[in-house]
């Protein structure tokens, strides 16, 4: 039998627990061996909980156990969940999380240390929840040199996004449902401001370079300035207004952002709707391929985590490499990202004379609704050359970059 431990007994790591007990039968059949969780570790008791009697406060017990062979983190944080898991990791132990803070943030270091402790540092549910992206890239793109990773990777906000294209609402007014229903925080800050994905795609960029990619250094905007009227001017257009995780690879260098995109109804991602994430991957000999489901929420999430250990079951005392080295990756700098505009602008400040003006060659955009607006969509141009030509207009009341692509 395999011991294993869970850090942090909350809503992922109750899932964990419960998929190994549920689903013991399977866990089972695919290890060649039964896993049980031996120790929960967390500051609280949880009185009349089944775990009760498995929970200790002090992980050293868990570590210094020469039972305890995998451990599933899922306290979430940087701390103290990197001094755990890095104890975890030099005592040989195995380690598989869902925390997508502690792996943008040490994900290099923590694979070199597993490395170097013939053990393994997991980490799928930490992107796309139930999508395991994470698997695919290490071993069935293995072969692939990967062009592109773009994703819409938080749930909260592709809710709120999707709610506002159906029902012309505005933003404000489905943050609140999206609360009411637990699919957004009380403060949700790290949802639509976009942070939580730039974590994410930050994860994906090391993976897809190689090297790490440092998400402080990504350019990243959130939902909140998306608003009703925006999304009037989509459905005149056929596209529809994503919050996209977005990481290119340009000559020798790495574009990565998160940014709102209006995307053609045709692109594979615009598809993907209410809670649900997906990745869309170009390699160089596959050419595109999209995966597709749950990116968030307990169980499948937990699914995630489980099957990292299993994966870590099956190879114990055997380090899996991952492509992910401490060396940093050469970035394009965000001000030379080029990008196609859609720019609103108020018609008391500026007619359609004035914009093609500035901005160049483009098409007019009108809505009947809007009659006190237009709105101008450029040719391609640089991220530093549209902010010149932006401040230098007056009226512009929005912008939204747009993917070229059918």
């Amino acid at each position: 039998m395999i011991k294993a431990a869970v850090f942090g007994y909350g809503n992922i790591g109750s899932g964990v627990v419960r998929v190994i007990e549920e689903n013991a039968d399977r866990v089972e059949k695919a290890v060649g061996d039964k896993v049980e969780v031996k120790y929960v570790l967390d500051l609280r008791e949880f009185e009349g909980d089944p775990i009760r009697s498995r929970v200790v406060h002090d992980v050293d017990v868990i570590v210094n156990d020469p039972e305890i062979q995998i451990i599933s983190e899922t306290m979430g944080g940087n701390e103290p969940a990197y001094t755990f898991t890095k104890k975890a990791l030099e005592a040989g132990k195995s380690v598989c999380t869902s925390n997508k803070e502690l792996v943008a943030n040490h994900g290099a270091e923590l694979i070199r240390i597993a490395a170097e402790h013939h053990c393994n540092y997991f980490f799928e549910a930490s992107v796309g929840g139930g999508i395991p992206i994470i698997r695919t890239i290490n071993e069935a793109l293995t072969q692939e040199h990967l062009l592109e990773i773009s994703g819409i990777v938080n749930g909260t906000t592709n809710y709120i996004l999707t709610k506002m294209d159906r029902e012309g609402a505005a933003f404000d007014t489905v943050l609140k449902q999206a609360q009411d229903l637990g699919y957004a925080e009380r403060n949700p800050e790290a949802d639509i401001e976009g942070y939580d994905a730039v974590r994410k795609i930050a994860i994906l960029s090391s993976l897809m370079s190689g090297q790490n990619v440092n998400y402080e250094d990504l350019h990243v905007e959130g939902i909140t300035k998306i608003s009703s009227e925006d999304f009037l001017y989509a459905a005149k257009l056929n596209r529809s207004i994503k919050l996209l995780a977005t990481a290119k690879k340009v000559g020798e260098k790495y574009l990565a952002m998160v940014a709102p995109f209006m995307l053609s109804k045709d692109h594979p991602l615009a598809s993907a709707n209410d809670v649900f994430n997906a990745v869309f991957v170009k390699g160089d000999m596959l050419d595109d391929s999209m995966y597709y489901g749950r990116g968030a929420g307990k169980l499948p999430t937990a699914s995630a985590v489980v099957a990292d250990v299993i994966e870590a079951a099956r190879n114990l005392g055997r380090h899996l490499p991952i492509n992910w080295e401490e060396q940093p990756a050469k970035l394009v700098a965000f001000e030379d990202a080029k990008h196609c505009f859609f720019v609103r602008i108020d018609r008391a400040s500026a007619d359609e004379a004035k914009a093609k003006e500035v901005f160049g060659k483009g098409e007019v955009v009108t809505v009947d609704a809007l009659a006190n607006e237009f709105a101008y969509l450029t040719e391609e141009m640089s991220e530093k050359e549209f902010a010149a030509k932006k401040a230098s207009l007056n009226g512009v009341l929005s912008a939204i970059r747009v993917d070229k692509r059918a």
